[in-house]
């Protein structure tokens, strides 16, 4: 058996160090965009990288050392902190000094549920697969063996050579995510998105909340034969107007905006006679009438009226809480399941309450007062202490989001939904809101997140988060990672990843620096795809990749191998020679749709809407471009009708030139639908836009006060879906299209 062995040898120039280092640390020299270029990475931007992740670039000197030192550590340990490996995996390396190659290894297990198990491995006759000299050092690997197949689940594991001691996190995962058993090998689905905000009916508070989801549940499962309801990102935001109103840049990626409550579906509403009261009350009654007429969703407003109400509630439910009822004691349960991560998100919550009240001008918390900026620091520590009842707030607040979402996915199920509700997590956290205060050595200082140029943005694009500190989740045995996943599909049937690139790479872009001149840097995708996979399986999620954008076969093909859909869109869905393709040319593998939030609805596209609204808010200000953005819509819209033709899912009769179809006319509408529902891909998801037939998108990238963003209500309210003659027939339209297409719901 060949080995393979390391030793240390100083780089010689400058640019070589620089080089191997970033190569190192997973940072790319060169990538290639979408039209095929090629990109390197100036000296520049990889010193600013590599010092944003610790490495000192100053002098060669530096360099070499800190090579070696990268190398000596990866050596020096038995195994890793943390591993991360498949449920068939037969054998790890461990890593020791040569003087106890043929020591005997002590090994033990402790399993998740508490139970040990425990042996002594005699490596002697086992083959060396590499050795290493470093820093006058020597090392050997060898192979250690596993019975197979291994429990799956979040283990440790303790290893033991003569003195050599290792402790390490040691995670077991199946190889592919979760596919439901109910929908078979070959089974398929369908599904509608909505905006939950966006939700109208004749008893909210001017905003969706989860009993108008409820009535949502009934109107696409009962009317429209879905298996799913697919929602907005769900994220605690702070709906402030209209800078902080994203569900794609959430305040806290862990926990819930409170505008989804309804707050009379509460226990602690029923039979309470001062809330009643107050909310009788003509001040609160013209407030709530305003918000529900409004054309858009007023955050700040809804959301300081639900506070108001939600305090109310919480200093009643403190009279259960004090006399220790079963209700308080279910609370006490969530709140223990839930631990630090809900404690400093609590805190973080009061603080900022606290803080704004008293210094009305200071909206971040990189402005609190010093003492306050840091989590564990005495005087935060003292704040939860003393004003434990605000913090307790914050806690009831989520306890209550968690029961009405947890109730209204149940409700999907007995309804028939097969999946349920589709969460949406998403890829960014606002790097002035709680995720940064409370975990701040969990992301990299120095540098943000954006993409490479490409056709959508031809400067590229800076999305101003921080990136993820890719080490310190692996120190830390990803459990920050694998909070995120599991919070967001709890309580639904599927889970859609927003740029599912991030497991692989992000396109870093040093704080000084501009879009264009960033470079890649590669995360630890095996242990996060594997970690996914495990958390999928464990709650019955199905899982979806959003690969949008730049995105390499090599990867798709990962995706592709741990189960994990891909989301293909009928604008991109295109061959070489620009070509639409054709239902049967979309890969089984994955969830198809017309559009998402930041493109236009199939309506808008027919009649230009998102061209036009561009140039109204002032991102499309030259008439060259303006013009060939028009001649090149034109030519796509000719592409879809005549592909459609050829399909025969317009009738015979119906207009040949796209010019001659103004607008997004029914037959039009119902042969798109019929498009995606004849695709082999395993699910479809239909834009509650698309469906309507609204001709605004949700989100216009580039914009924030000259759109209104993230606030499109819908046409009709959850009443209308099921009595409106117009909304009734496109319900039935894509009823008709899911049962012939083998897309039933249940």
């Amino acid at each position: 058996m060949s080995t393979t062995t390391t030793t240390f040898t100083p780089s010689p120039t400058y640019d070589h160090a620089l080089r191997r280092a970033a190569a190192l640390r997973g940072v790319e020299t060169e990538y290639w965009d979408m039209w095929g270029q090629r990109h390197e990475a100036t000296e520049k931007v990889l010193r600013a990288i590599l010092e944003a992740l610790g490495t000192a670039t100053g002098t060669l000197e530096q360099l070499n050392d800190g090579l070696e030192e990268h190398l000596s550590s990866e050596w020096s340990r038995l195994t890793p902190e943390t591993l991360v490996i498949g449920a068939s995996t037969g054998a790890i390396d461990i890593s020791v000094p040569i003087a106890l190659a043929n020591t005997p290894i002590d090994v033990t297990i402790q399993w998740e549920g508490g139970e040990a198990e425990g042996g002594t491995a005699d490596l002697s006759a086992v083959d060396i697969s590499a050795t290493a000299n470093l820093r006058g050092e020597e090392f050997v690997r060898k192979p250690l063996h596993f019975p197979s197949p291994l429990r799956l689940g979040y283990h440790v594991l303790h290893l033991r050579a003569g003195e050599v001691t290792a402790t390490t996190r040691f995670i077991v995962c199946p190889d592919r995510a979760y596919w439901p058993e109910a929908l078979g090998q070959d089974g398929k689905a369908a599904g509608i998105a909505i905006s939950v905000y966006g939700l109208r009916s004749q008893r909210n508070w001017g905003c969706g909340d989860f009993t108008d989801l409820r009535a949502a549940i009934d109107w696409a499962g009962e009317d429209g034969g879905s298996a799913f309801l697919a929602l907005n990102p769900l994220h605690s935001i702070p709906n402030r107007q209209p800078y902080n109103t994203s569900p794609y840049l959430p305040n806290c990626s862990f926990y819930r905006n409170c505008i989804y409550v309804d707050v009379e579906n509460s226990p602690d509403f029923t039979g309470y006679t001062r809330a009643k009261t107050i909310l009788e009350s003509a001040s609160v009654r013209k407030e709530i009438d305003e918000l529900r007429a409004s054309q858009f969703v007023e955050y700040a407003r809804v959301h300081r009226l639900k506070i108001r109400f939600l305090k109310l509630l919480f200093r009643r439910f403190l009279q259960d809480y004090r006399a220790n009822t079963e209700r308080a004691r279910e609370f006490g349960k969530f709140v223990e399941s839930e631990g630090e991560l809900l404690d400093v998100y609590a805190v973080y919550c009061a603080l900022e309450e606290k803080i704004h009240r008293r210094f009305p001008d200071v909206w971040l918390w990189t402005g609190w007062p010093e003492e306050y900026r840091d989590p564990a620091a005495p005087a935060t520590r003292l704040f939860a202490q003393q004003y434990w009842r605000s913090v307790l707030f914050y806690k009831y607040v989520q306890w209550v989001l968690d029961t009405q979402l947890a109730a209204a996915h149940e409700y999907a199920k007995q309804k028939g939904m097969s999946i349920g509700l589709y969460h949406d997590l998403a890829l960014a956290t606002d790097r002035f809101g709680s995720d940064l205060w409370a975990h701040r050595s969990f992301y990299i200082n120095g540098c943000r997140v954006g993409a490479p140029p490409d056709n959508f943005s031809p400067k590229g694009q800076d999305w101003s988060f921080p990136p993820p500190n890719s080490l310190k989740h692996r120190e830390e045995g990803y459990s920050l990672f694998i909070d995120s996943i599991r919070k967001n599909c709890r309580h639904g049937g599927a889970l859609r990843i927003d740029h599912v690139m991030r497991f692989f790479r992000l396109f870093w872009i040093p704080n000084e620096c501009e879009a264009t001149d960033g470079t890649y840097v590669l995360d630890r995708s095996e242990d996060l795809m594997r970690i996914l996979a495990l958390e999928s399986v464990r709650q019955k999620v199905i899982v979806i990749g959003e690969d949008l954008g730049t995105v390499t076969d090599e990867f798709r093909a990962a995706l592709q191998r741990f189960g994990i859909l891909s989301y293909r869109l009928f604008y991109f869905e295109k061959d070489d020679s620009g070509r639409f393709k054709r239902p049967n040319e979309y890969p089984r593998q994955a969830l198809v749709s017309i559009t998402t939030h930041d493109l236009p609805t199939l309506a808008g596209f027919w009649i230009n809407r998102d061209i036009e609204a561009r140039r109204e808010a002032g991102i499309l200000t030259d008439e060259a471009t303006y013009r060939g953005m028009l001649a090149d819509r034109a030519e796509q819209k000719q592409k879809v009708l005549d592909m459609l033709h050829e399909l025969q899912l317009v009738p015979g009769w119906f207009a040949r030139s796209a010019a001659d179809v103004p607008e997004l006319s029914g037959e039009l509408h119902n042969a798109v639908i019929g498009f995606l529902a004849s695709t082999p891909s395993a699910l479809m998801v239909v834009n509650q836009e698309d469906l309507t037939k609204e001709a605004d998108q949700q989100n216009l990238p580039g914009s924030t006060a000259e759109y209104p963003n993230w606030s499109h209500k819908m046409r009709y309210t959850v009443e209308e879906l099921r009595s409106d003659p117009l909304a009734r027939g496109v319900t039935a339209m894509f009823r008709n299209w899911v049962e012939r297409t083998g897309r039933a719901g249940s």
